[in-house]
């Protein structure tokens, strides 16, 4: 249990701790113990988180304030559902390294190279405090440094979507295909008869664009600059990018605002559990954040990645997925606390 969580062996007063939680029949608490142990954070979540924040979806990525600011929430116990919406980053007090900074990645890379502790010397702080985006342009992890560089840059801003919904909600747009959604908010860069042939539109393209694009529309003020390699946020102005392409089809959407509306809270794609408590649409991506992780697919998913990480399986079987069924319970009714969910999972999976 402890290697399964921290990555590497207890120490022997550590091992009699965890056994004697264990003869007391609590299999949660010897979890705690592991949970509690620095490599935890700096090997197991880091390696969990890091290919979240690149599109290779590679482990061999530097440590960035992505990463960083999942490990510092999950130190924490900060509400999980909050990570696509909440102005917060995680720093490193660590003496000797640089400032961190909008414009370049030095104060994580730097504290990765040196071996920092990030248990002990990650600290809470904000966005618009640290990097000076306005509060109201925060997004959690879609506005970090390593989120915006990742998936911000260039193109059309789809790939925050996308990217999202494959490590936050565990399905790719294939997936997610509806093809009976309304076409009204496809932009105009999606050509309607790509080859000559409108049938490709109506039976592809429009399976992912008319859910996608309209919740999209949500960072149209974001674009990550190249030049001066940071995030821009330009409030009450689209983005260039959001109007390319228009020849492809110039009766299409035209980007007026960041409103943004979700079309799949009807249709296939209401099985991913949308809060009804929600209106469904909004301004801006902190909304859309707050939308897209109230579903239940947002907390499925990342019982199962944990329960995948910690259990070396998927729960594919009846027994396991009873057991991610609970364990999500208690997730949601507990304040999504992440690091419980690794406790709770390692003891349903203890021996096995």
């Amino acid at each position: 249990m402890y290697e399964r969580i921290a990555s590497v062996p207890p120490s022997a007063t550590v091992l009699d701790q965890m056994a004697a939680k264990t003869a007391a029949g609590d299999l949660a608490g010897a979890a705690a113990i592991a949970t509690d142990a620095s490599t935890f954070y700096s090997v197991t979540l880091k390696n969990l988180v890091t290919p979240w924040t690149n599109r290779d979806q590679t482990v061999f990525a530097p440590l960035n304030d992505y990463t960083a600011t999942v490990i510092g929430m999950v130190r924490d116990d900060v509400a999980f559902n909050t990570v696509l919406s909440a102005d917060i980053l995680y720093t490193s007090n660590a003496s000797g390294l640089p400032a961190p900074s909008a414009a370049n990645n030095d104060h994580y890379a730097m504290a990765e190279a040196n071996g920092v502790d990030l248990k002990a010397t990650l600290v809470a702080t904000t966005q618009s405090a640290v990097y000076g985006l306005p509060v109201e342009a925060t997004s959690g992890i879609w506005t970090t440094r390593g989120g915006s560089s990742a998936f911000f840059i260039m193109g059309t801003n789809r790939a925050q979507f996308r990217f999202t919904m494959i490590n936050h909600l565990c399905h790719d747009m294939e997936t997610l295909m509806d093809t009976t959604r309304p076409t009204d908010r496809i932009r105009q860069d999606v050509a309607r008869t790509p080859g000559g042939d409108s049938r490709i539109f109506l039976n592809n393209c429009v399976g992912c664009h008319s859910g996608m694009d309209p919740m999209a529309q949500a960072f149209a003020y974001y674009n990550y600059d190249t030049m001066s390699t940071q995030l821009l946020y330009t409030a009450n102005m689209v983005q260039p990018k959001y109007l390319i392409n228009s020849q492809n089809f110039s009766d299409g959407f035209i980007t007026a605002d960041n409103s943004w509306s979700n079309r799949w809270r009807d249709g296939p794609n209401a099985t991913l559990g949308w809060d009804r408590t929600l209106p469904g649409s909004g301004i801006g991506a902190k909304s859309l954040g707050q939308e897209l992780a109230g579903s239940e697919a947002f907390a499925q998913c990342q019982v199962t990645k944990v329960f995948q990480t910690v259990c070396f399986r998927a729960p594919t079987s009846t027994a396991d997925q009873a057991t991610v069924a609970a364990i999500k319970a208690n997730f949601k009714a507990g304040g999504y606390k992440l690091k419980q969910v690794f406790q709770q999972s390692a003891a349903a999976c203890a021996g096995q």
